[in-house]
């Protein structure tokens, strides 16, 4: 376990390394050999020749490429100098940028988001995988019954419709008629009791979406996996029904549902922007809508590092997740 624990660590690391390469690229390299200054993608709506030249000058963009690409690691790691125009701009490690239109280091602003988008990120995780693996493993359990019908028709509506209209929907509901949740986010710090309220509808409303796709994927890899010999095997054996399923059929069946749950936790913190947008949560969300609203482009950059960032580590865990469930992994 430790070898494959080593490989997958390694490998993650060289990952990351291409991720920010490709960032760097798209946001520096790639407008430059399309004829776009990337210094007027980075001043925001200023168009001041002497704030260009400034921003020219301190990004360093008359340099080599392995220059840039050598500053723009150094800043992630121990931080970076803007030197230009006759001013220094520190910004501090790990430096995923520095917006001369706010005059405000990225990173600050990513860090007081991010909890957010990782607090709706993670609540809704785990009550999707709740109610999709419970209604995948019974509909399959129960197939051809009046439970897995109903489940399936409620899993494709779940699927069929959008965040957007679930959640006016349950706001109009839940908070508005009924009163039972708040309509308003509160930070954790200043109540559990107004945050925890202000998160639920965030969270129901993203796991009817995504535990209506993975009860469907559970159903269909349980039917697959309830089929195979080894079942029938431990069948044979008298081998209680329980302890079938349980330790026999959903550990082969949790391999494409943690596949599935890499990618989708991974993308969901950073496309959060229309649940964040419905329920006016202050995450990352909110942060790339006003970005692009001010052009501002060092916070998107920044909030792509993140993403791509959190894609990767969320793969990660799902792959040592892996070793854990199926021995097999760990032996190839």
């Amino acid at each position: 376990m430790l070898t494959y624990l080593i490989r997958r660590l390694f490998a993650a690391v060289v990952l990351l390394v291409v991720v920010v390469l490709a960032v760097f690229s798209i946001f520096f390299l790639i407008p430059k050999w399309t004829g776009i200054d990337p210094a007027t993608m980075y001043v925001g709506k200023v168009t001041d020749q002497a704030a260009l030249e400034g921003v020219r000058e301190k990004l360093q963009l008359g340099e080599p490429i392995l220059v840039q690409v050598f500053e723009f690691f150094k800043g992630i790691l121990v931080g970076r100098d803007y030197v230009g125009g006759g001013s220094v701009t520190h910004c501090p490690a790990p430096c995923f940028g520095y917006s001369f239109n706010t005059e405000q280091a990225i990173w600050p602003q990513l860090t007081d988001r991010f909890p957010v988008t990782f607090a709706l990120a993670i609540g809704a995780a785990v009550l999707w995988m709740i109610i999709g693996l419970g209604a995948g493993v019974l509909s399959a359990l129960k197939r051809g019954t009046l439970w897995d019908r109903g489940a399936m028709v409620f899993a494709l509506g779940g699927v069929s419709l959008p965040i957007y209209f679930t959640g006016l929907i349950s706001l109009a509901i839940f908070a508005g008629s009924l009163g039972w949740v708040r309509r308003d986010y509160t930070p954790l710090e200043d109540s559990f009791t107004a945050w925890f309220s202000g998160m639920v509808l965030p969270w129901v409303t993203l796991a009817f979406l995504f535990g209506a796709m993975y009860a469907r994927l559970t159903r269909a890899t349980m039917l697959e996996v309830m089929g195979e010999d080894y079942i029938r095997t431990a069948r044979a054996k008298g081998v209680r029904e329980p302890v079938v399923i349980r330790k026999h059929a959903m550990r082969s069946t949790m391999t494409p549902i943690l596949t599935l749950l890499g990618v989708d936790l991974g993308m969901l913190m950073g496309n959060a922007i229309l649940t964040e947008t419905t329920f006016s949560l202050p995450g990352l969300g909110q942060a790339v809508l006003r970005a692009i609203d001010q052009r501002d482009l060092p916070l998107i950059l920044g909030v792509t590092l993140i993403t791509a960032l959190a894609v990767v580590i969320a793969n990660l865990v799902v792959d040592l997740m892996y070793g854990v469930i199926d021995p097999r992994v760990r032996l190839g």
